[in-house]
């Protein structure tokens, strides 16, 4: 589709293309010719090939590089061009490597070096675009390894030649920055921080003799230099003592809170433990660790939520309670170990932080939608409400801003929840603890004795809860409770498909809402942003269904770690059922036709329509709207839209 898609651009169609400015491009694409040298000397590549790929990539709209339009057109594989790179070295200048082959943008390479002029300490462009978070750490060094003809090594205390490392204190390798990694052939490995220094190199070969250069991060140079510090025991045992496991397992939990993430990520790789952090619902690096590290850091977290220490062959959940010294404040963990081929797989999630519950008018709906959530939804006297979305979609914060907002002293809430994840006065919360036998089946069974006017299920999550949440509903309670579905239709669906009676569903179910979170664009950053031949086409729309309309993008600056986006805001799809509505449920009508009678009676507004309009009112981008929401139809012009919603 990719390949089709670059094929396109060779066509007279559209005359405005080249003005994005070609001339960078072609300024770039000869600055990198060195590397098409290569490919055509290896075979991989000929002249008439990479003819025809710069005339696509001359026309081409987006920021491609030669070499991604190269790879696209199947010319050469990723394979074959890290084959080239390997052999020899590449006498280009690094930033202009980095954007040849894809790992950054020419507007990052620009602000990087915007910053490398701006600060006051003198450093290269690779640590600035590594602590900016262009580019992670081991991406950047294998580059180098190309450019500097050295191979790059990845340094793990208990694989280095505990001799070598005798050799001089741990200060004096700090001093010089480097270290030996092993001995082979009569010649000694050593990794550099800096492979140019030749101080560096004139001192690693008076002591060592003969060496072999290769590249190290500075990242891992410190961590090794922080062991051999800590305890020269560790150098023999290749096993980190726990001390280093209970500072290191603390050090990652604290940095998560500080810097607002929803969940770690601890995974074994083949020759590393990766470290990730979830924030602002994507996925982002924080830090690679020992391979060795790995069952310590397990075995820690498994005592700290008392999970079964011995046992590494099953699946296992937990839950930490951790005080957090810097703050004073308590951290509640959910923890999840998985057993892969590779080892345990550990997935954290941060809990309970009071500060986060939002009320109703802070979390996304717009002012129409929200009277109608409110008025037809909440305020109604019994009743089941749904709140639908995948895992991570903000279900649970709606959840607890609606329990907030029907909080009141004539009112009696109880809640069934796995875990109880916010703590609301004046509501009785109950967390499920399957140990002691106090599951969602036991506890359901409890809640409807305690006299309660809303019950609230934390998920429903098979066929018994679903019926529960009905037969409570048609004793006159209100229930509110959350679904995993794609849509608001996708809820109502499942249920069918739960077999729950038609009619049941028609006569208790009041209200769907599904939602997704997308990425807020950064304020500090946020710039116009005309949209593409392409972006119109993947909305369905004309040139002229969009005068008028402005569109954000984030920039990138440090106010957002560069990623253009800070915060999140909630997108949602409001499914009233009033009669037409459940006529079609109880006729089990096909999701489009519920769809459709939806939108022409209730006043539905789609996910992908709410995301279009935040986008048009520049809160996020419409490539968050693109990667993270299910489009069912063409959506309405952006007029309508806003009139249905209230924002004009």
């Amino acid at each position: 589709m990719e390949n089709q898609k670059v094929l396109k651009l060779m066509g007279a169609e559209q005359p405005a293309i080249h003005a994005k400015g070609p001339e960078q491009a072609c300024e770039r694409v000869e600055q990198a010719g060195v590397i098409y040298e290569m490919l055509i000397g290896k075979g991989y590549l000929d002249e008439q090939k990479l003819k025809y790929a710069k005339r696509v990539h001359a026309k081409l709209a987006s920021n491609k590089t030669l070499t991604q339009v190269l790879q696209e057109l199947k010319y050469i594989t990723a394979e074959q061009l890290r084959d080239t790179l390997s052999e020899s070295k590449v006498n280009l200048k690094l930033g202009a490597l980095l954007v040849e082959l894809g790992l950054i943008k020419d507007h990052d390479l620009k602000t990087a070096i915007g910053l490398q002029k701006e600060s006051a300490v003198r450093k290269t462009i690779g640590e600035v675009l590594v602590e900016g978070g262009f580019i992670e750490e081991r991406s950047l060094l294998e580059v180098l390894s190309f450019q500097l003809g050295l191979p790059y090594c990845e340094l793990e205390i208990s694989r280095m030649d505990a001799n070598l490392l005798r050799k001089v204190p741990a200060k004096w390798y700090a001093l010089h920055q480097f270290l030996p990694v092993s001995r082979a052939n009569g010649q000694v490995t050593v990794a550099f921080v800096d492979p140019l220094n030749r101080e560096s190199q004139d001192t690693a070969e008076k002591i060592f003799g003969e060496i072999r250069q290769a590249l190290c991060s500075k990242s891992q140079f410190g961590e090794v230099l922080r062991a051999l510090e800590r305890e020269a025991v560790l150098l023999k045992t290749s096993q980190p003592d726990e001390k280093s496991v209970i500072g290191m397992v603390n050090a990652i939990l604290e940095e998560a809170a500080s810097s607002g993430a929803s969940d770690i990520h601890i995974e074994p790789m083949k020759d590393r433990i990766r470290v990730r952090f979830r924030l602002d619902g994507v996925l982002v690096h924080y830090k690679d660790l020992p391979l060795q590290m790995g069952p310590p850091i397990t075995s820690r977290l498994k005592i700290m939520s008392k999970a079964d220490i011995a046992e590494r062959r099953r699946h296992q959940d937990g839950r930490i309670q951790f005080e957090d010294p810097r703050t004073g404040t308590t951290l509640d963990l959910r923890v999840s170990f998985y057993v892969t081929v590779l080892g345990e797989n550990t997935v954290l999630r941060l809990l309970g932080r009071k500060g986060l519950l939002l009320g109703l008018n802070q979390i996304g709906m717009y002012p129409k939608m929200l009277d109608r959530f409110k008025s037809e939804a909440l305020d109604f006297p019994c009743g089941v409400i749904l709140i639908t979305g995948p895992t991570g979609s903000g279900k649970t914060s709606t959840l607890y801003s609606s329990i907030n907002h029907l909080e009141s002293m004539d009112s009696s809430i109880i809640t069934v929840e796995d875990p109880v994840e916010y703590l609301i006065d004046g509501i009785a919360q109950c967390s499920i603890d399957p140990k002691i036998n106090l599951t969602f089946e036991e506890s359901l069974k409890h809640v409807v004795r305690q006299d309660p006017d809303i019950i609230v299920i934390g998920e429903i999550r098979d066929r018994f809860s679903a019926e529960t949440c009905i037969q409570a509903s048609l004793t006159g309670h209100k229930v509110l409770s959350t679904f995993h579905t794609e849509d608001s239709i996708g809820g109502l669906i499942r249920l069918l498909n739960m077999n729950i009676e038609a009619f049941l569903i028609s006569s208790t179910v009041v209200c769907v809402a599904a939602q997704r979170l997308l990425r807020r664009v950064c304020t500090r950053c946020a710039e116009d942003y005309v949209l593409q031949p392409s972006d119109i086409r993947r909305l369905g729309y004309s040139a002229n269904d969009l005068k008028g309309v402005g569109f954000k993008i984030g920039r990138g600056c440090p106010e957002c770690r560069f990623t253009g986006y800070k915060g999140r805001i909630g997108v949602f799809e409001l499914l009233v059922l009033n009669e037409p509505v459940k006529d079609a449920v109880l006729n089990k009508r096909t999701a489009y036709d519920l769809r459709r009678i939806s939108t022409e009676t209730s006043g539905l507004v789609t996910l992908f329509e709410d995301g279009i309009v935040k986008a048009a009112n520049g809160t996020t981008s419409i490539q968050e709207v693109f990667r993270s929401l299910p489009r069912v139809a063409r959506p309405r012009p952006v007029h309508e839209l806003r009139r249905l919603l209230g924002t004009e």
